[in-house]
């Protein structure tokens, strides 16, 4: 079994041949075999520009085939994979790209009216003048490649036909030996995810964990060959990246990326490419099912469906299954320092699927601990525990915060609160330090509120996530004003559109002459959420 991705690919060109890789809606049709020698002239041209072993490249670009061959070419170099939200804002890139000491940037060209380029410079000059820097945070990277969306290349950087154009000055033989040269234990990317504390942390996964997680998902999920898989979950994210991407390469499956989620194009490329894989948040389902194109639709090449990140009711389930043709629905549970912990299997009845998050899957052990540390009975509640060879490897340049996650017997504490039936089922029940999921994406207050502290005029913030029927939760802010200041909601927002993304953007505030505290000092937000929009 190949334990590292550049073996795995070349594996797979050489098992699957001409069968479909990859099928860009508008875009090129590439077989394994073309998309092993596309990934290989990205690895040349890597290797042209200097890029060394261990390095790292961060991508902040949308789900196209630039993004699957542009990150397995950096992985067959050697490198390291950052990938980056296309949902953050000039300031978030800024922080993960500057902090992961990334020496190549592939970004996407202008797209949907947001140069994130032009973003991104213009935040690392905000960040320089307020230290007062003359370098510039920007420094390290030392080649920027601007991938071609819409209006063409991004200004001061290569262009893509540029860039693997320069893959002429490096023999293939080259970039062969560097595949071979990866080891399964060396860092094959590195995710950054909110912290609760508003700093973000970058998870490290090692090749063979990346691979072992996609392997375990197409298991559950019966992937081969013959399926068609449509991804619809960003690429920067674990489950686009991890169980999209590498799920379709261990197992042979022909990945067929949408660029914008968008229903009724959904539904057109499930007729038009036959799907007949479609994971996502129950939401997508939920537009599909209500929308009114729907009955004109072939929709019946659709088998499986693997969905979580929100509560899922029975009923959807069912109707997915009985409405969308869906032969198997599935949940699971994972997290970026693990991915996939949890899955449900082929069989289970709709209840059981709606109602908890499958069971252990890639070799994970699942303890539930009470306060106190110790397991806790079956059907208990507290704290979720996670133990195996595929938790990360800990998060980059932060030991401390690496200790506090995974204690010295090797169990990563989550955070997360649930209980596991008689038959290892596990049930999510709460949520600890307050994250909260909006429209499938977890969203941390205390970085909400550290935002909400840079606006003159806010004396302090707190963030609660609020019930929503579209997207599951959505933020609340309560803001208390500074004597003498008078705050306007939309003005509000409007900051904190300017520094977050999109989805951790509180949808409503709320002002207040004070917060609801406990003897200790503690806002007590369970009595924020209870209080009626």
């Amino acid at each position: 079994m190949e334990l590292t991705i550049p073996a795995a690919l070349i594996h797979a060109a050489r098992e699957y041949g001409d069968a479909a890789a990859l099928a860009e809606p508008g875009g090129p049709r590439l077989s394994y075999r073309e998309l092993h020698e596309q990934v290989i002239t990205v690895a040349r041209a890597l290797i042209a520009e200097g890029m060394q072993p261990g390095e790292r490249v961060a991508i902040w670009s949308p789900n196209t085939h630039h993004w699957v061959v542009g990150a397995l070419g950096v992985l067959y170099a050697g490198a390291t994979l950052v990938p980056v939200s296309t949902r953050f804002t000039g300031h978030e890139a800024l922080d993960v790209i500057s902090r992961s000491g990334a020496r190549g940037l592939i970004v996407a060209g202008p797209f949907l009216g947001t140069d994130r380029l032009a973003a991104l410079r213009a935040a690392a000059r905000e960040e320089n003048d307020r230290h007062h820097a003359a370098a510039g945070t920007l420094g390290r990277l030392r080649l920027v490649v601007s991938v071609p969306i819409e209006d063409g290349v991004a200004e001061g950087a290569a262009g893509w036909d540029d860039f693997t154009g320069r893959a002429a000055a490096v023999p293939a033989a080259v970039a062969a030996d560097r595949a071979r040269a990866v080891r399964p234990d060396d860092v094959s990317d590195i995710l950054f995810t909110s912290g609760t504390t508003g700093r973000s942390k970058g998870a490290m996964t090692a090749h063979r964990q990346s691979l072992a997680v996609a392997r375990a998902w197409a298991e559950c999920g019966q992937l081969g060959r013959d399926d068609r898989y449509l991804v619809v979950n960003p690429f920067f994210h674990s489950f686009g990246y991890k169980a999209g991407i590498l799920a379709c390469l261990v197992s042979g499956a022909a990945l067929v990326p949408q660029l914008v989620y968008d229903a009724a194009q959904a539904m057109a490329l499930v007729e038009d490419e036959q799907i007949t894989v479609f994971p996502g948040p129950p939401t997508i389902y939920q537009t599909i099912l209500d929308h009114p194109g729907r009955a004109a639709r072939r929709l019946s090449s659709l088998r499986l469906a693997v969905t979580g990140g929100a509560p899922v009711p029975v009923a959807l389930v069912e109707r997915m299954q009985q409405e969308l043709s869906f032969e198997a629905v599935l949940t699971a549970y994972g997290l970026t320092e693990a991915v996939v912990v949890t899955m449900c299997r082929p069989g289970d009845a709709p209840p059981l699927v709606a109602s908890t998050s499958g069971r252990a899957t890639a070799d994970f052990e699942i303890r539930i601990a009470g306060p106190d540390g110790r397991e806790v009975a079956a059907g208990q509640a507290g704290e979720i525990l996670l133990r195996g060879p595929n938790v990360m490897l800990g998060y980059l340049d932060d030991p401390a915060a690496t200790a506090a996650a995974i204690d010295p017997g090797g169990w990563l504490h989550t955070g997360d609160v649930g209980c596991l039936d008689a038959g290892g089922y596990l049930t999510i029940t709460d949520r600890l330090k307050d994250m909260y999921i909006c429209g499938g994406f977890n969203v941390y207050p205390a970085e909400v509120e550290q935002v909400l502290a840079r606006l003159e005029g806010v004396a302090e913030s707190a963030v609660v996530g609020v019930p929503d029927d579209r997207l599951g939760e959505v933020g609340r802010a309560y803001v208390v004003p500074r004597p003498g200041w008078v705050l306007d909601a939309n003005d509000v927002l409007a900051f904190c559109r300017d520094q977050l993304a999109n989805y951790k953007v509180p949808r409503q505030v709320l002002f207040r002459d004070r917060l609801p505290r406990n003897p200790s000092g503690k806002t007590l937000k369970r009595l924020l959420q209870e209080e009626p929009a």
